[in-house]
């Protein structure tokens, strides 16, 4: 009987040691932190053996494959020791990629990847029977274990991609790649770069790689490094031949010669990031043979994701804009560019290495104050404090949306949109995000 043990005791760790031990794995579910109770209980019923607080070396070191969870680093001690004594590591992707048959749709990218993902699903589940998974929802392991879709979308971090060795989906999709976790990859650029395009390194010329045709980081990569599936690129400036780009406000999409054109006039999200979205989640559609008729219909009433630009509430005027998901720089540049009001932006938390200099085109443009919401503010405050006539600190949301709230005026924007991850103040974007909302509905 094989063993496995599991690091991580949260959704893709469970989700793992549920599928192996159906697989009849003897299963060992290892976890620093404390595992969750709801976890706990999933564990316990299924009689799997776990612990947590800390990590028994000589429970884990007799593995034959490990599956770690995407957040514990590779420098570690624990992680280094497992290596060396040549044991397989692996990614929950990569795992329970082994046991379906099901069309795998990767979606991987800085930016975009969960709108996306979820897009791209909303649209695909029009028509075909479908699982949404990876970085989002219930985790793929167990999907399989319980549902066994024909399809899935699977949103992939370059985390879960450094720990494949066989995983290929029939299609991939990179969104863009801009610098980000760059604290995982030594701050060599080039090494986040190569994670994104492990996506595409065992596919072969029967599959699929859409990519944004305008990122001059994704075209100079594909120059250095070619890969061997087929290449359908979108864009928002070039006329593309096989693939998607934009023809006066009509989004057009070509594979051998198949057309579909759609105006954008009509897309339920806002701003041109989203126009590539659409595109990249189209172009999935079209090779799936999903009807025209349904991929234009599924386009106009998308919801959108939350805590991405999502429209809070209206008060006096005011338009309160919840872009939590916003981690990193590149993230908030897309949603100042598509601010079109005077902006009190709320802003900061951990940062990853920012560099913030591709905003101040944004912010000298239509940024009227700077609420800096973080324990560290210093580099914010010596980037932007020339900008803006106000800038302030602070360290609690509620404070933070009040003091929008004093300075902002009849046709403001108030933009939650940080640019950093949330650890500092909070447990993680979601619950920045629904703390920023509550403050506002208390207003």
């Amino acid at each position: 009987m094989k063993r496995i043990v599991i690091l991580g005791g949260g959704e893709s760790g469970v989700g793992t040691a549920l599928l192996a031990k159906d697989k009849e794995f003897e299963v060992f579910v290892s976890d620093k932190g404390e595992i969750k109770e709801k976890y706990k209980q999933v564990l316990i019923h299924n009689e799997i053996e776990f612990e947590d607080g800390a990590h028994s070396e000589e429970k884990i070191l007799n593995a034959d494959i490990i599956m770690k969870s995407p957040g514990i680093p590779d420098k570690i001690p624990l992680i280094k020791e497992i290596r060396a004594k040549g044991i397989t590591v692996v990614s929950e992707i990569e795992f329970a990629s082994q046991y379906t048959n099901a069309t795998l749709v990767g979606i991987t990218g800085s930016n975009g990847k969960t709108t996306t993902a979820t897009l791209t699903y909303h649209v695909l589940n029009q028509e075909l029977n479908v699982g949404l998974a990876g970085n989002i929802g219930d985790s793929f392991a167990k999907q399989i274990l319980e549902h066994d879709y024909q399809n899935y979308v699977l949103e992939v971090s370059s985390f879960q991609l450094d720990d494949i060795i066989e995983f290929k989906p029939k299609i991939a999709v990179i969104t863009n790649i801009t610098p980000d976790h760059l604290d995982r990859y030594e701050y060599q650029f080039e090494n986040y770069i190569a994670s994104k395009f492990r996506i595409a390194e065992n596919q072969t010329k029967d599959d699929y790689l859409i990519y944004d045709g305008d990122d001059e980081v994704i075209l100079n990569w594909l120059k250095d490094h070619p890969v061997q599936s087929t290449l359908l690129p979108f864009s928002l400036t070039k006329i593309i031949e096989n693939g998607a780009y934009l023809d006066n406000n009509n989004i057009k999409i070509t594979i051998d010669n198949n057309q579909i054109i759609m105006p954008t006039a009509n897309l339920a999200l806002e701003g041109k990031h989203n126009i590539k979205n659409a595109m990249a989640a189209s172009t999935v559609a079209h090779l799936l043979k999903i009807r025209k008729q349904t991929i234009r219909e599924s386009l106009e009433n998308f919801q959108g994701v939350e805590h991405r630009l999502e429209h809070v509430l209206k008060i006096n005027k005011v338009q309160y804009i919840n872009d939590s998901k916003a981690t990193n720089v590149n993230a908030t540049y897309f949603a100042l560019e598509s601010m079109d009001a005077p902006t009190i932006w709320i802003v900061g938390g951990t940062d990853k290495g920012n560099d913030y200099q591709e905003l101040f085109q944004f912010v000298n443009e239509k940024v009227k104050a700077v609420i800096c919401l973080g324990v560290d503010n210093e580099k914010l405050m010596k980037n932007f404090g020339g900008m803006v006539d106000i800038i302030v600190e602070t360290q609690f949301m509620s404070e933070a949306v009040k003091i929008a709230y004093k300075i902002a005026e009849a046709g403001d924007n108030v933009l939650l949109s940080p640019a950093c991850a949330s650890f500092d103040l909070f447990e993680n974007y979601e619950d920045r995000g629904r703390q920023f909302k509550d403050a506002v509905r208390n207003l």
